[in-house]
C-alpha cells in the first residue's frame, strides 16, 4: 500500500495574451469545432464548468471553423479532424495563418502516430483521443494554453508527451486501486452476461439502460462499441436525462472505439492473452480510480467479440469471450456483451454459438415485439 499519497496538483489555466487588447482578466475564449452536435455540447459543458473558459463559438465543418477563427480570434480552438468540406489538419494550417495567436488542440477519434505527427506539423499544440476526453481534456487545455505540447497517453510511437510527477503518482494510485479489486477468496463469483438482441434498436436500448442504471448507482462504466453506436448511445442517454457530461468529467463513463481497442491485442486474427490483459487491466484501473478502487462498482459493456463474429472470425470471438470472462472473475467487473441476432445466422455457427453462451454467467435473448 502507498503511504502519505500527495494530492495531485490542481490544474492551472493561465490567461493567454488577448487578441483584442489588454484583457488579462478575461476568460480563455474557445472555439469548439466538431461535426457531431451532441459532442460539441459535451465539450462545451466540460469547459464551461470551469470559470476560466468562455466558449465564444462553435463550428460543424472545416470551412466554417476557419471563418469563425478569423472572425472571433479565439485564444483556443478545440478541433476535430474528420470534418466535412475541409479536414481538420488543413483547417489547422489555415487557422494558424489567419489567427496566429490562436492555440489549437485537436480532439479526435484517430490514434495513429502518423496522424499525430501531421497534426503537430500543421501547428497544433495538443492532441487528445476522444475516448479519453474525460480524463485528459482539461489537462491538455491547461498545457496548450501555457504553450506546452500534450499528446494522449494512448498514442504509440510518440515521445513528445512526458508524464509529470503528479501523473506518475496518479498512475501508481490507479495500480493500487486495480490491485484492490482482485478478490481474496478462492470462491469467485462473476457477472459476465450476454444478450442476443433482435435488431440494432434493441441493442442500443439495452446498452443505454445498462449504462443508465450503473451510472445512477454511482458505478463507473466502460463502453467499447463502434463510433456509430457511441454517438447513438450518447444521444439516448441525454434523452433519458443522464448527465453524461458530468460522468465523463468524473471518469465514470469511458467510451472507446471497438476497432481501436481490438487493434491493441489482436495478433494474426486471434487475441493475444498478454496484450489483452494489459489493455483490459489499464481500462479497469482507469475506471477504478473514478470509484476510489471500490470493488463491485465497475461495469463494462461492449461488442469486441461480436465484431469479430461479424467479421467471420468465430474462433477469435470465442477466445476473446473467454478472456473477458477472466477479467470478470479477476477484477469483479460486471460485464454485458451484446450480439445482434442476425449476425449469428448461417454457416457453421451453431457450435460456436453454444461455446459463446458457455463463456457467460447468464444468457439473455431479446425478442421482437
Amino acid at each position: 500500500m502507498l503511504a502519505n499519497k500527495p494530492r495531485p496538483a490542481a490544474l492551472s489555466f493561465p490567461k493567454p495574451p488577448s487578441n483584442h487588447g489588454d484583457r488579462s482578466e478575461s476568460p480563455i475564449r474557445v472555439l469548439v469545432v466538431d461535426d457531431f452536435e451532441p459532442f460539441r455540447r459535451l465539450v462545451r459543458s466540460m469547459l464551461e464548468r470551469k470559470a476560466a473558459f468562455l466558449v465564444v463559438g462553435e463550428a460543424s465543418d472545416g470551412i466554417e471553423a476557419v471563418q469563425k477563427a478569423e472572425e472571433l480570434r479565439p485564444d483556443l480552438v478545440v478541433l476535430d479532424i474528420g470534418l466535412p468540406r475541409l479536414n481538420g489538419i488543413e483547417a489547422a494550417r489555415r487557422i494558424r495563418t489567419i489567427s496566429p495567436k490562436s492555440k489549437i488542440l485537436v480532439l479526435t477519434q484517430e490514434s495513429a502516430a502518423s496522424v499525430v505527427q501531421a497534426v503537430l506539423s500543421a501547428g497544433a499544440l495538443g492532441y487528445v483521443v476522444k475516448a479519453h476526453a474525460g480524463s485528459e481534456l482539461l489537462t491538455a487545455v491547461a498545457m496548450v494554453c501555457q504553450g506546452k505540447q500534450f499528446v494522449s497517453r494512448t498514442i504509440s510511437g510518440h515521445d513528445h508527451y512526458c508524464a509529470t510527477d503528479a501523473q506518475v503518482q496518479e498512475h501508481l494510485v490507479c495500480q493500487e486501486a486495480l490491485s484492490s479489486l482482485e478478490p481474496r477468496d478462492e470462491e469467485i463469483t462473476r457477472s459476465h452476461e450476454v444478450e442476443f438482441y433482435c435488431d440494432e434498436a434493441s441493442f442500443l436500448d439495452g446498452f443505454a439502460s445498462f449504462i443508465e442504471t450503473n451510472l445512477a448507482n454511482g458505478n463507473a462504466v466502460i463502453v467499447v462499441v463502434s463510433e456509430f453506436h457511441r454517438n447513438n448511445l450518447l444521444e439516448r442517454l441525454r434523452v433519458k436525462g443522464v448527465d453524461i457530461s458530468a460522468a465523463i468529467e468524473q471518469g465514470r463513463y469511458i467510451a472507446l472505439d471497438v476497432t481501436a481497442v481490438l487493434s491493441t491485442f489482436m495478433v494474426n486474427d486471434l487475441p493475444d492473452r498478454a496484450r489483452f490483459l494489459k489493455a483490459a487491466g489499464d481500462l479497469v484501473a482507469a475506471a477504478a480510480k473514478a470509484v476510489n478502487g471500490n470493488p463491485l462498482r465497475i461495469a463494462a459493456c461492449g461488442e469486441c467479440a461480436p465484431t469479430l463474429w461479424k467479421q467471420g472470425k468465430l474462433e477469435a470471438a470465442v477466445q476473446l469471450e473467454h478472456l473477458w470472462d477472466e477479467v470478470a472473475r479477476k477484477y469483479q467487473v460486471s460485464i454485458l456483451c451484446g450480439y445482434v441476432s442476425n449476425a449469428l445466422q448461417g454457416k457453421h455457427e451453431s457450435q460456436f454459438y453454444e461455446r459463446i453462451c458457455a463463456e457467460h454467467s447468464v444468457v439473455h435473448a431479446s425478442s421482437a415485439d
